[in-house]
């Protein structure tokens, strides 16, 4: 099933089916960026999915076509984030430096989503994710900001003769001579790192949890649509579970095309307020 909506000046195009079939139907060098919450080799039956099981040549048999694909939709400067768990990353980083070569590796990003889960008897907890960051070739790059945290803020202890905050910093001439500059806080806040600290999974309370098992917060795909996009740029998500990544880049005047296999994901996205129905496929270029 298809559904396209037209956002703005331009459309999201949200789909149930298999997503080889939909990448089959995108031609060489259409996307600009790729961010997917990927299958995580759990070997877990969830309320929306089965996940594949930690077997290496599962792992493989199931994603070395995909990332392939992923490679040859995406635009010369295009970027593709892939957000998974310690179980097979070291699996996927293999196959990611396979296909986009390890020079187009760019950051491995960790989410600490700060939730525990079940306490665990007899090793450190599981608290994280990670993101494998790759490009094509050259790609995208805007700044993005986050807020200081208490403890960055603490440095800040001192305030000019105009009321302004700032820290002190000692530094050394290649004379040797000490001297003391100022260093303020910059306005747009702290410029994001490759840890993840400041966005948190849902409280149970959340206003945002729709019911979906393994949905992500909106705020930590929209840092990686803002940071690899430009408004009217066109963003896939070929695992999009409930279309979080659709809603994000609604909000963001970024053009979507993405699918779930799940039929009920797109009763969700329509929760979300994507589009208002359901019973009429469309046919897209």
């Amino acid at each position: 099933m298809i559904v396209k909506e037209k956002n703005g000046e331009g459309f999201l195009d949200l789909r149930i089916c298999d997503n080889l079939e939909l990448m089959a139907e995108i031609k060489d060098n259409t996307i600009d960026l790729i961010y997917c919450d990927i299958l995580y080799g759990t070997g877990r039956k969830f309320k929306d999915y089965q996940d594949l099981k930690p077997i290496r040549s599962e792992i493989e048999s199931h994603y070395v076509p995909r990332i392939k694909e992923m490679h040859r939709i995406l635009k010369p400067t295009g970027s593709i984030y892939l957000q998974m768990d310690t179980r097979i990353n070291h699996w996927m980083r293999c196959i990611m430096d396979d296909v986009f070569g390890y020079s187009k590796f760019l950051n491995e990003i960790i989410w600490d989503k700060g939730f525990r889960g079940t306490e665990q008897k007899t090793k450190y907890q599981n608290s994280h994710d990670h993101i494998l960051f790759y490009c094509k070739d050259t790609f995208i790059w805007n700044d993005v900001y986050c807020e200081y945290a208490d403890k960055n803020m603490k440095r800040y202890n001192k305030k000019d003769d105009n009321g302004n905050i700032y820290a002190e910093i000692k530094r050394k001439r290649s004379n040797g001579e000490i001297y003391y500059g100022k260093c303020y806080p910059k306005s747009k806040g702290k410029k994001a790192d490759d840890v993840i600290r400041d966005v948190k999974t849902f409280a149970s309370t959340s206003k945002e949890r729709n019911g979906y098992d393994t949905q992500k917060p909106k705020a930590l795909i929209e840092r990686f649509i803002k940071a690899s996009s430009n408004e009217g740029d066109l963003v896939a998500d070929f695992y999009s579970g409930s279309f979080t990544t659709a809603e994000v880049c609604k909000d963001l005047k970024r053009n979507f095309i993405g699918c779930d296999i799940n039929p009920n994901c797109l009763e969700k996205a329509k929760e979300r307020g994507l589009f208002s129905f359901t019973d009429e496929p469309t046919n897209v270029d």
